[in-house]
Protein backbone atom coordinates (compact mmCIF):
# COMPACT_ATOMS: atom_id res chain seq x y z
CA UNK A 1 0.00 0.00 0.00
CA UNK A 2 1.41 3.38 -0.94
CA UNK A 3 2.24 6.01 1.64
CA UNK A 4 -0.53 8.36 0.47
CA UNK A 5 -3.20 5.65 0.92
CA UNK A 6 -2.44 4.83 4.55
CA UNK A 7 -4.37 6.00 7.58
CA UNK A 8 -2.91 6.52 11.01
CA UNK A 9 -3.36 3.97 13.74
CA UNK A 10 -5.45 6.36 15.86
CA UNK A 11 -7.69 7.25 12.93
CA UNK A 12 -8.13 3.58 12.06
CA UNK A 13 -9.14 2.63 15.61
CA UNK A 14 -11.40 5.65 16.03
CA UNK A 15 -13.12 4.67 12.80
CA UNK A 16 -13.50 1.07 13.93
CA UNK A 17 -15.01 2.17 17.25
CA UNK A 18 -17.43 4.57 15.54
CA UNK A 19 -18.43 1.93 13.01
CA UNK A 20 -18.91 -0.67 15.72
CA UNK A 21 -21.04 1.69 17.79
CA UNK A 22 -23.18 2.39 14.73
CA UNK A 23 -23.60 -1.30 13.89
CA UNK A 24 -24.62 -2.47 17.37
CA UNK A 25 -28.25 -1.27 17.12
CA UNK A 26 -28.61 -2.70 13.61
CA UNK A 27 -27.20 -6.14 14.34
CA UNK A 28 -28.52 -6.44 17.89
CA UNK A 29 -32.01 -5.24 16.99
CA UNK A 30 -32.27 -7.47 13.94
CA UNK A 31 -31.07 -10.59 15.75
CA UNK A 32 -33.34 -9.91 18.73
CA UNK A 33 -36.31 -9.39 16.44
CA UNK A 34 -35.60 -12.56 14.47
CA UNK A 35 -35.05 -14.93 17.40
CA UNK A 36 -37.20 -13.55 20.21
CA UNK A 37 -40.70 -13.91 18.75
CA UNK A 38 -41.68 -11.07 21.10
CA UNK A 39 -45.31 -10.05 20.37
CA UNK A 40 -44.39 -6.45 21.22
CA UNK A 41 -42.23 -6.37 18.08
CA UNK A 42 -45.28 -7.09 15.90
CA UNK A 43 -47.18 -4.38 17.81
CA UNK A 44 -44.34 -1.97 17.09
CA UNK A 45 -44.50 -2.75 13.40
CA UNK A 46 -48.27 -2.15 13.43
CA UNK A 47 -47.73 1.17 15.23
CA UNK A 48 -45.51 2.33 12.37
CA UNK A 49 -47.97 1.14 9.74
CA UNK A 50 -46.20 -2.05 8.71
CA UNK A 51 -47.96 -5.44 8.69
CA UNK A 52 -46.51 -7.99 11.09
CA UNK A 53 -45.70 -10.20 8.09
CA UNK A 54 -43.02 -7.68 7.08
CA UNK A 55 -41.06 -8.02 10.33
CA UNK A 56 -38.84 -10.90 9.20
CA UNK A 57 -38.05 -9.53 5.71
CA UNK A 58 -37.23 -6.08 7.08
CA UNK A 59 -35.02 -7.46 9.85
CA UNK A 60 -33.22 -9.78 7.41
CA UNK A 61 -32.64 -6.79 5.11
CA UNK A 62 -31.25 -4.80 8.05
CA UNK A 63 -28.93 -7.62 9.05
CA UNK A 64 -27.68 -8.22 5.50
CA UNK A 65 -26.94 -4.50 5.02
CA UNK A 66 -25.04 -4.42 8.32
CA UNK A 67 -23.02 -7.51 7.38
CA UNK A 68 -22.12 -5.96 4.01
CA UNK A 69 -20.88 -2.89 5.92
CA UNK A 70 -18.78 -5.12 8.19
CA UNK A 71 -16.79 -6.56 5.29
CA UNK A 72 -13.98 -4.08 4.53
CA UNK A 73 -14.10 -4.64 0.76
CA UNK A 74 -17.83 -3.86 0.62
CA UNK A 75 -18.13 -1.35 3.46
CA UNK A 76 -18.91 1.62 1.18
CA UNK A 77 -21.76 -0.34 -0.42
CA UNK A 78 -22.93 -1.29 3.07
CA UNK A 79 -22.88 2.36 4.16
CA UNK A 80 -24.94 3.32 1.12
CA UNK A 81 -27.46 0.54 1.81
CA UNK A 82 -27.69 1.40 5.52
CA UNK A 83 -28.15 5.08 4.65
CA UNK A 84 -31.11 4.10 2.48
CA UNK A 85 -32.44 1.93 5.29
CA UNK A 86 -32.16 4.82 7.73
CA UNK A 87 -33.92 7.07 5.21
CA UNK A 88 -36.82 4.62 5.17
CA UNK A 89 -36.86 4.55 8.97
CA UNK A 90 -36.94 8.35 9.10
CA UNK A 91 -39.75 8.46 6.53
CA UNK A 92 -41.73 5.90 8.54
CA UNK A 93 -41.36 7.93 11.75
CA UNK A 94 -42.23 11.23 10.10
CA UNK A 95 -45.25 9.70 8.34
CA UNK A 96 -46.90 8.91 11.68
CA UNK A 97 -45.98 12.30 13.14
CA UNK A 98 -43.05 11.13 15.25
CA UNK A 99 -40.47 13.79 14.52
CA UNK A 100 -37.73 12.58 16.87
CA UNK A 101 -35.34 11.09 14.34
CA UNK A 102 -32.13 12.03 16.14
CA UNK A 103 -31.10 8.38 16.64
CA UNK A 104 -31.31 7.64 12.92
CA UNK A 105 -29.32 10.77 12.09
CA UNK A 106 -26.67 9.95 14.69
CA UNK A 107 -26.36 6.40 13.37
CA UNK A 108 -25.86 7.74 9.85
CA UNK A 109 -23.15 10.13 11.01
CA UNK A 110 -21.41 7.33 12.94
CA UNK A 111 -21.59 4.98 9.93
CA UNK A 112 -20.07 7.45 7.51
CA UNK A 113 -17.72 9.06 10.04
CA UNK A 114 -16.31 5.69 11.06
CA UNK A 115 -15.91 4.66 7.45
CA UNK A 116 -14.26 7.98 6.59
CA UNK A 117 -11.72 7.64 9.40
CA UNK A 118 -10.69 4.13 8.40
CA UNK A 119 -10.81 4.49 4.61
CA UNK A 120 -7.97 6.35 2.90
CA UNK A 121 -9.76 6.10 -0.45
CA UNK A 122 -12.84 7.81 0.97
CA UNK A 123 -10.63 10.51 2.51
CA UNK A 124 -9.06 11.06 -0.90
CA UNK A 125 -12.48 11.18 -2.57
CA UNK A 126 -13.93 13.62 -0.02
CA UNK A 127 -11.04 15.70 1.35
CA UNK A 128 -11.91 17.75 4.41
CA UNK A 129 -9.72 20.82 4.54
CA UNK A 130 -9.10 23.47 7.11
CA UNK A 131 -9.16 27.03 5.86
Amino acid sequence: MSQELAVGKRSLWAGRIMSGAALLPFIGGAIYSLVSHDPKMAEGFALYGWPASMQVPIMVLELVCALIYLIPASSVLGAILLTGYLGGAIATHVRIGELNVALQLILGVLLWGGLYLRSPLLQKLIPLRRS
